[in-house]
């Protein structure tokens, strides 16, 4: 174990803890869960850095880290999926209404096709590198998560407290615009993203399916 590692191992063990403190109907547990996810975020940036600044480099890390992003990710796009589906007044998607079946899969599915694809690709002696598609597609996967998280947190807040006036709901309507920007750039991101990969190894992905 090394510091990167255990860095990565946190990121796996943040991700339940999000899910409860989302699911929970409290302004300072949600927000609570906004600032971890913004941890996590910035870790899976950190640790990779921490890796190869020290040398620290290493088959553990290679394989725990894209699954650590996998626990993330899960961690906070089910309980957006049944937040509203389990009656909780605030789990809504701005403009979306309940975060849509599809999305969930498509945005897990590539990941998860993703990591087959290069552990398929690794067997036959090919590195599949990250694209700058795909970790533009992070950025604002990570954006829209956490744009949801503290969208979750002020809304709960202002049923709480009766916010009114004109700020809140102008901040409301900036706050939930961006948040269904960056799910829709998220999507097409991914899609795409997922494409150039499928495209470029498409040897190796007809090597799957056949």
């Amino acid at each position: 174990m090394n510091l990167p590692n255990t860095i990565t191992l946190a990121r796996i063990g943040i991700a339940p803890l999000l899910a409860v403190l989302i699911l929970a109907e409290s302004f300072w547990a949600r927000l609570l869960a906004f600032g971890l996810f913004v941890v996590a975020a910035a870790s899976d940036v950190w640790d990779g850095h921490l890796a190869r600044r020290r040398g620290q480099i290493t088959d553990f890390g290679k394989l725990v880290d894209p699954i650590a992003d996998k626990f993330l990710l899960a961690g906070t796009l089910v309980p957006f999926y049944l937040l509203p589906r389990i009656g909780h007044p605030v789990g809504a998607v701005p403009h979306w209404g309940p975060l849509p079946l599809w999305v969930v899969l498509v945005l897990l599915g590539r990941e998860l096709v993703i990591t087959l694809l290069r552990g398929y690709a690794a067997r036959r002696g090919v590195v599949i590198g990250a694209r700058k598609a795909g970790k533009y597609k992070t950025a604002f996967q990570n954006l829209f998560i956490g744009g949801l998280i503290l969208w979750y947190a002020l809304e709960t807040r202002a049923r709480e407290a009766g916010w009114a006036g004109e700020v809140w709901p102008l901040w409301s309507g900036f706050h939930g615009a961006f948040v269904s920007a960056t799910l829709i750039l998220a999507i097409v991101l991914s899609v795409y993203s997922l494409g150039l990969y499928v495209w470029q190894y498409r040897r190796l992905v007809r090597g799957v399916v056949v």
